[in-house]
């Protein structure tokens, strides 16, 4: 049961404030980053073109640009964020700039499921409290978070309050662990090794015979 996901239990770190909606996955991870495979560079793709200006310059007016928002744990987002094309790298270049967890309204179906797969919870909230997060967020001061998943609460010390969230138990249960859909998948090797050896005495024919075989004219 691999995976490249580390367990995600307890969270605890700033929260940066990105009220707009509809920011897409073109937006997220602009095409020049996806050249590549891996994850080398991708941290300064992530909203490449809202935290640089056209000479590679950081903008000191961007939120993630500004202390201490620069090492958020936490983004709170405006609705529908991640929308549009699949896109994974948009996520490999979140984590990579250390965003550990996204909060909003609603996200993207596609984004939101390549978070859980790279570990990343993606948390829909009612607007009320997300709005609340984006106060707090936006004030240097009150802009600690703590996620508790297992508790399924997301905890600010600023006011000492919990807000409670639904999460799929699927995607808990991923997130809890550190797997990805391979790693769910191998939680069940034996039953599917068990499957395949009762199937393939069945059916013995569905296996393409070896040269070996082939060459001893093992089937006729």
């Amino acid at each position: 049961m691999t995976s490249t996901n580390q367990a995600v239990q307890t969270i605890a770190g700033a929260a940066a404030a990105l009220p707009l909606p509809n920011v897409d996955t073109d937006q997220i991870m602009p095409k020049q980053f996806l050249k590549g495979i891996d994850r080398q560079g991708l941290a300064k793709g992530f909203l490449h073109d809202m935290r640089f200006d056209a000479a590679g310059r950081p903008r000191s007016d961007f939120v993630l640009n500004q202390a201490p928002w620069a090492s958020a744990r936490f983004l709170i987002t405006g609705p529908n964020f991640g929308c549009g094309s699949s896109r994974e790298h948009a996520v490999w270049g979140l984590r990579e700039l250390g965003i550990r967890c996204v909060l909003g309204t609603s996200f993207g179906g596609i984004f939101s499921d390549n978070c859980i797969r790279n570990g990343v919870p993606a948390l829909v909230l009612p607007a009320a409290q997300i709005e609340r997060l984006m106060a707090l967020a936006k004030n240097p001061d009150h802009c600690h978070l703590t996620l508790d998943l297992s508790a399924q609460t997301v905890h600010t010390p600023a006011d000492g309050q919990s807000l409670r969230f639904e999460i799929d138990a699927l995607h808990k249960e991923m997130l809890l662990n550190g797997l990805d859909a391979v790693g769910m998948s191998l939680k069940h090797a034996p039953h599917i090794r068990d499957f395949e050896d009762r199937y393939l005495a069945a059916k013995p024919w569905t296996v393409a015979p070896t040269a070996q075989e082939t060459a001893h004219g093992s089937l006729l």
